[in-house]
């Protein structure tokens, strides 16, 4: 019981992290199947359009 006491707040905040990254990926997923996407698909007002892999070309 002392090492739980000890260790309450790095437990909490661990906790928290989790819950957020859990969120931010449920979040993801749920945009991926509705066909939106993180890439907007404007390379040319994009300021890493260079090296995002995109080129320019959509379909």
């Amino acid at each position: 019981m002392g090492w739980l006491m000890d260790n309450l707040g790095t437990i909490f905040v661990t906790m928290v992290l989790v819950a957020i990254v859990t969120m931010i990926i449920i979040k993801l997923v749920k945009d991926r199947k509705m066909g939106r996407s993180s890439c907007g698909c404007n390379c040319g007002n994009c300021k890493g359009h260079a090296c995002c892999g995109h080129s320019g070309k959509h379909i």
